[in-house]
């Protein structure tokens, strides 16, 4: 199987290692041009900067094709990731790929001092070990839309939720050493 990691910007690189964790045969491709998302079964959309991400990907002409994929195969998208995949973002709002129906406001957890590690209820996940999730200036899920899946809370806000095919994290899993988050995304994914 192969699955593709937006590799513009953002920490790309852990979340293959954290493929791998899940599934040590799974190919990783770094998605950088349009055509490297060809053959692939899934995509992952790193946190990251998501302004800088969006000036990237017209940059480099992904844009549409980033949108074209998604509303064909499932794509995961961590913290920034998650709000470049929600239909609405505020504060501020900008532009997004618009795949998820999610309201997602931006640095809602406060600024890069207020980033934290927290371990959070996984019953949805399976398993009853908790799950340490890394906030670094992460959104908060204001709105899931109909169809939308609620898998784990912090503070009573979403922060993993299955919509359609995706998956969104508002949280960075791939910083920590358990694998349920990509076993999960890996798992909805036709080889």
């Amino acid at each position: 199987m192969k699955v593709g990691v937006l590799a513009l910007q953002g920490d790309f690189e852990a979340h293959a290692a954290a493929l791998r964790r899940a599934r040590p045969r799974v190919e990783i491709v770094e998605v950088r041009q349009s055509h490297h998302l060809e053959g692939l079964a899934g995509l992952i959309i790193p946190g990251g900067e998501s302004t800088t991400m969006l000036k990237l990907m017209e940059y480099y002409g992904l844009f549409e094709s980033l949108r074209a994929f998604g509303a064909r195969k499932p794509v995961f998208g961590t913290c920034a990731g998650a709000i470049l995949l929600a239909t609405e973002v505020l504060n501020p709002a900008q532009a997004s790929l618009g795949l998820v129906d999610l309201t997602v406001e931006r640095n809602a957890y406060g600024r890069q001092l207020d980033s934290r590690v927290v371990r959070l209820s996984t019953h949805e996940l399976g398993g009853d070990a908790e799950l340490e999730a890394v906030l670094i200036r992460a959104p908060i899920i204001r709105r899931v839309g109909a169809g939308g899946r609620v898998l784990v809370r912090y503070q009573n806000d979403p922060v993993l939720v299955e919509i359609g095919g995706h998956l969104v994290a508002t949280f960075h899993p791939e910083l920590s050493p358990d694998p349920r988050v990509h076993e999960r995304f890996l798992s909805r994914l036709e080889p």
